[in-house]
């Protein structure tokens, strides 16, 4: 899966789900780029801008894709190493209900 892929699927589920009122969070990639959820705009907004946030969740492209398909359980990814939250992490808590 591409960023823009990555980005778009985001898009659309935060269209139908909505963010996280008040709140950012950014999926950092790494070299391969980020994609950002706005919760502080009305309606919340996906962007690939890489800067300051409430939340930030560095997972490489990879294991995100296989989260996002459901081969690889998102708690067990944390405990592993393979996905690392930086801030609020009551904001990573509630990413089911953007994701799911």
């Amino acid at each position: 899966m591409s960023l823009t892929e990555i980005t778009a699927g985001m898009a659309e589920r935060v269209a139908k789900n909505g963010g996280i009122a008040g709140k950012s969070v950014t999926f950092d990639f790494g070299d391969d780029g980020a994609v950002r959820i706005d919760g502080t705009a009305t309606p919340a907004t996906v962007t690939n801008d890489n800067g300051d946030t409430d939340c930030r969740v560095k997972v490489s492209m990879a294991d995100f894709t296989d989260i996002a398909a459901g081969k690889q359980n998102p708690q067990m990814a944390f405990m592993m190493g393979k996905l690392k939250v930086e801030g609020d992490m009551g904001i990573a808590m509630q990413l089911g209900k953007i994701l799911g």
